[in-house]
């Protein structure tokens, strides 16, 4: 499951990367290597390996199961690293996976994944990973909170339309958008797994204008196409938004979360 191009990606991974809460990265990263040096983990939403590259050096000694239902994704995954890396593309639904997908795996990760996904979909999935014995690390998952530096009028309400549009059917139900973590920690914790959370917002500043504009630009159409908000008022926004990215920093919260049992 992807839905996102590669331009995106690409322009969103440094914000990722430096985002991610560097001792949970760390527990991950003991945690694998902790059984064996070339442990499994399988990758949900693999893209083309951002996760893998987050937690490289130490992910060139694991086995990476990428699974993603955009084919082009994955080749490009396996075109960046096949020749360094010993990398399983598979091209599938996530909502479609069964557990032998995580059969002999030390780790699942996902990556600004499961605040588009149901609560089902997380009660499943979860009740998968219990049956083979798998850690879980979902990082990145939006929890609503966005602001920048320099206030507009319309920021507020632009945000509430965003986190409206996030709670839509993105193919697996009604996505729990800035839900998912505590969702995601309560069924894991009803399952007996050892569960941590730790703040990753993006932090974006003048350097990051271009990420600032393709952000701004998703979001008005998003909450435009809520109807919560005039059609008027959000072009408005967007243009001062646009405008002011080289100029104003944004911060847009999300958590990383990491359960073991």
């Amino acid at each position: 499951m992807s839905g996102f191009d590669k331009l995106w990606l690409d322009l969103r991974e440094a914000a990722d990367h430096a985002a991610r809460d560097r001792d949970m990265r760390k527990d991950v990263i003991d945690h694998v290597a902790a059984v064996r040096a070339d442990a499994l983990v399988v990758d949900l939403g693999a893209g083309t390996g951002s996760t893998f590259r987050a937690l490289s050096p130490e992910a060139l000694n694991w086995r990476w199961r990428f699974v993603d239902n955009d084919p082009l994704l994955l080749a490009e995954g396996q075109v960046r690293h096949g020749a360094s890396a010993r990398i399983e593309c598979v091209e599938a639904h996530l909502g479609d996976l069964s557990a032998d997908m995580f059969s002999g795996a030390r780790l699942v990760t996902g990556s600004a994944l499961f605040d588009l996904v149901s609560e089902k979909f997380l009660a499943r999935l979860i009740a998968q990973i219990v049956q083979t014995d798998v850690s879980l690390y979902a990082a990145l998952s939006y929890d609503g909170v966005c602001r920048w530096d320099d206030h507009h009028p319309m920021d507020e309400a632009i945000v509430a339309a965003f986190n409206n549009h996030q709670r839509r059917d993105k193919g697996f139900g009604a996505a729990l958008g800035p839900t998912a973590a505590p969702t995601l920690r309560r069924l894991l914790e009803d399952h007996g797994f050892h569960v941590s959370m730790a703040p990753s917002p993006w932090q974006l500043g003048p350097i990051h204008a271009e990420l600032q504009r393709q952000f701004v630009s998703g979001m008005a159409t998003a909450a435009m196409e809520t109807g919560l908000v005039g059609e008027e008022d959000v072009n408005d926004w967007r243009l001062a938004r646009l405008e002011r990215a080289e100029s104003s920093d944004c911060f847009v919260g999300h958590w990383d979360l990491f359960a073991a049992r």
